[in-house]
């Protein structure tokens, strides 16, 4: 909480998740015959604040995409909660709830799967307009075509099916449904991971227009460093299930002090050979989260890791400029 702390404190913020956890049964069981579970999420304490793009970087089954899911409330927590404009959506109603989702939005990574194929832009993009009842007839027709423009579409694309599109297109239709219903929050599930290097830099400064037109607040999770770099404004780097580091993207990027994270800005390519740093490369695989080590679930591959990191979990704590880092070894300063 103590990072909690330090955020909050420059403002209320928008999204707050507390503790938040999840565990999927992995259809097994144990050596004693217990059932046993995947920790997708383990005890994640973030807030995310207004007009802000909060980045959240991790390997793929870091839990990431869990707890955005988690945030915007497509799963339920195993514990834990969520905060939204100071609202705990466990207490809502399904009506007071159903109202809360045009609030909070989803662009997901994949602009192939995620559009339905036998639907026509208009419908697609439309159909969040009908669902919460914002407009019909010509009143909603208007509304399309104004979404489409605002993504870079222009009005002679609403009768053609996804099929007909590139994947930079398709990824634009997305974000114009999710931009359909006006919402403040937008969790953004690694939206250019699926796209051309080219087409990448295109969508990152749409989003970053739109944001600044609209006044949006965003999640944005990713694996690639280079891409969060470019549009966050703060950066929290998640490890099996857990929040490891967060600080400012700066600060982040300057001053990293995790082994993981460190490892992770080692890997980012560069062209600068005299600015590259050394390549750190990790021994062994990320654990199972269906038996987590104890202590820090880093320690198995951590170079710097001694006895206390393998017996005792460290806690994310935040230092100075509230830069927080759940480490033994280099602890927040």
């Amino acid at each position: 909480m103590a990072a909690q702390a330090s955020a909050a404190a420059s403002g209320a913020p928008l999204v707050r998740a507390e503790n938040l956890s999840k565990d999927f049964p992995a259809g097994q069981t144990g050596l004693f015959g217990g059932k046993l579970f995947v920790k997708a999420v383990a005890g994640v304490d973030l807030d995310v604040m207004p007009g802000e793009t909060m980045g959240l970087v991790g390997e793929s089954g870091s839990g990431k995409s869990t707890l955005g899911r988690l945030i915007l409330k497509l799963i339920e927590p195993t514990a834990g909660r969520v905060i939204f404009e100071g609202r705990d959506l466990a207490t809502l109603s399904r009506a007071e709830l159903r109202a809360l989702r045009r609030q909070m939005q989803l662009v997901f990574q994949d602009p192939y799967s995620s559009l339905n194929p036998r639907m026509r832009v208009r419908a697609i993009v439309g159909e969040g307009i009908e669902i919460h009842k914002l407009a019909r007839g010509r009143e909603k027709e208007n509304r399309i075509v104004e979404l489409l423009q605002m993504v870079g579409l222009g009005p002679d694309t609403m009768d053609r099916f996804p099929h007909e599109f590139s994947g930079g297109q398709r990824q634009r239709i997305g974000i114009a449904r999710a931009l359909a219903v006006s919402p403040r929050f937008v969790v953004l599930d690694e939206p250019v991971s699926a796209l051309d290097v080219s087409i990448q830099a295109q969508i990152i400064n749409l989003l970053q227009d739109l944001q600044e037109r609209l006044s949006l607040t965003y999640l944005f999770i990713a694996h690639d460093l280079r891409v969060v770099e470019h549009i966050s404004r703060r950066v929290a780097i998640m490890y099996l299930g857990k929040i490891v580091e967060l600080a400012d993207r700066d600060e982040i990027y300057a001053n990293p002090r995790h082994p993981y994270t460190r490892a992770l800005l080692s890997a980012i390519p560069t062209i600068d050979a005299a600015s590259r740093p050394e390549r750190i490369k990790l021994p062994g695989e990320v654990p199972s989260p269906l038996n987590p080590p104890p202590g820090c679930a880093f320690h198995p591959r951590c170079p710097y890791a001694k006895d206390e990191c393998r017996t005792v979990e460290p806690r994310l704590e935040a230092g100075k400029g509230g830069h927080a880092v759940a480490c033994h070894v280099f602890p927040a300063t």
